[in-house]
């Protein structure tokens, strides 16, 4: 997939990168989410191209790229360091200042490199989330039913890694009906993509991501609240008015709470909206980059 893409793996110190790069322009890079690669921005991805030097990563914990040994903190899967091999691949390239759009785990990695990088993030899109702090801190019989996998994947090793290696297929089957409003959506390739690409040691590293959304990530949200630190560059939220999140929240105003500067819709789909929506979503984004 992507074919007209130039796709390589870089090693960046003990973690290595695969990602996607085409077109010329603006850097642009593009965080994907969970369960998936940076296949998810097949549809629309060519057509930033023609406007933007785009660069799809998987991030650490997914795809092709590394999935290091964990620790009691769940540190090496804190949203900081997936975000630094973000900030790396991207100055490998030669960019020190670049655009970011991220869906789903791949906007809370955004959210955290705006913050711990504001010199590099010139601007930021996130895809149906509200912040993880806000999420945790608000919890109710609602959100956890409807988020179970929030509270499901963060128990002790290896509990989920059992239950879902008992059959991924399934639960993958299981996770992209739950939270996408158009199984059309999903092209028989890149659907083939994220399966190939849900290995055990995937299904841990990823467990280890939200694991680490429920303790390091949340002591590092808490040390920025608590000294008044904020997003600094534009942020755009779009979400799915047919999913969740636009349902739960006010998007615009929790983000604020974040960010100086916010703007955002909702779009026609359900939570994967470059695949349910990709001509809106396409339209957001280049009309916001």
């Amino acid at each position: 997939m992507l074919d007209q893409f130039h796709k390589a793996t870089v090693q960046l110190g003990e973690i290595s990168i695969r990602y996607a790069m085409a077109g010329s322009g603006p850097p642009l890079l593009l965080l994907h989410g969970y369960p998936q690669t940076h296949v998810m921005w097949h549809k629309i991805a060519p057509a930033l191209a023609e406007r933007f030097t785009v660069v799809a990563s998987d991030m650490r914990a997914y795809g092709d790229s590394s999935k290091p040994p964990t620790d009691a903190q769940h540190s090496p899967y804190s949203k900081r360091a997936m975000g630094k091999d973000q900030i790396e691949l991207m100055r490998y390239l030669g960019f020190e200042q670049f655009l970011l759009a991220g869906h789903d785990r791949g906007g809370r990695v955004g959210h955290r490199m705006s913050l711990d990088h504001p010199e590099a993030i010139q601007k930021l899109a996130v895809l149906d989330i509200a912040p993880t702090y806000t999420m945790y801190k608000t919890t109710d019989m609602e959100f956890a039913t409807a988020y179970y996998h929030w509270f499901f994947l963060i128990q002790a090793f290896d509990l989920p890694e059992k239950m879902i290696g008992a059959d991924p297929a399934y639960y993958l089957g299981k996770k992209f009906g739950q939270w996408g409003r158009d199984g059309s959506a999903f092209t028989p390739e890149a659907l083939a993509e994220y399966h190939r690409c849900f290995t055990p040691e995937t299904i841990h590293a990823s467990c280890e991501d939200y694991r680490a959304s429920a303790s390091i990530d949340l002591e590092h949200d808490q040390k920025d609240i608590d000294q008044g630190r904020k997003i600094q560059c534009p942020l755009l939220c779009l979400w799915g008015d047919k999913g969740f999140v636009g349902h739960k929240y006010d998007v615009i105003a929790e983000w604020k709470k974040w960010a100086g500067q916010v703007e955002g819709k909702g779009l026609p789909c359900g939570h994967y909206l470059p695949e349910e929506a990709p001509d809106e979503t396409l339209e957001a984004l280049l009309n916001f980059f």
